[in-house]
Order: structure tokens, then sequence, then C-alpha cells
């Protein structure tokens, strides 16, 4: 179902368990005046496009800026496996293609 032509280009088939209550499958405007699942990613109103050394990063963060059902998330070999098989991530470090992703901080050894 993965290819299904009813769903947008950006969307995937999620498995029933993780339609319930993931909120609008239409495009919506957060509080910044930007709409969210429209794919257009360069808005006037965006903080992206007004970005300058003053502007907190965490303007951007939240559910607010992210459609749950469209996505550009979504598309990864790794989330299509979740939402659309069920079949759960390995456990691991996070891990970044071109960057490290520690934070510098080691654990604990153990005695």
């Amino acid at each position: 179902m993965a290819d299904d032509p009813r769903l947008d280009p950006f969307e995937i088939d999620f498995l029933p368990r993780f339609r319930s209550g993931k909120g609008p499958r239409e495009p919506f405007v957060n509080r910044y005046g930007v709409t969210i699942g429209d794919h257009e990613y360069a808005s006037p109103q965006s903080p992206l496009e007004q970005w300058s050394e003053e502007t907190d990063p965490a303007v951007m963060a939240g559910d607010e800026w992210v459609h749950p059902y469209k996505d550009i998330g979504f598309q990864t070999a790794q989330n299509r496996a979740l939402f659309e098989q069920g079949e759960a991530p390995e456990p691991g470090p996070l891990q970044h293609p071109e960057h490290s992703a520690e934070s510098g901080v080691k654990p604990p050894q153990e005695p």
C-alpha cells in the first residue's frame, strides 16, 4: 500500500495504530502564520526566511512545525519500516552521516 494513489506524494501508508489521534490530514497554519503540510518549504512568514544571530532556534521546535501525515522525514527507510510495517528500529547510538552526534560527555565507568 506504500504506493497507494490516494495518498499525497509526501504521505506514507501508516498502520492503523499510528493513525489514531494524529491530527489533521489537510495543511494547517501554525501560530507564526506558516502553512504546514502544503509542500511549500520556503514561506515568507517562516523564521528560516528571517533568520539572524538574534533568532532563537527554539522558535522552530515542536509539533506545530511537523505535519502529522506529510512530513518529509516519514520517507526515510527506517521511518517507513516503523510506520508501515511496524518494524522497530535497531537500538544504538544516534548517528549522523556527516557529523559527530556525541555530546562529548563520557558516561561514568562502572567500578
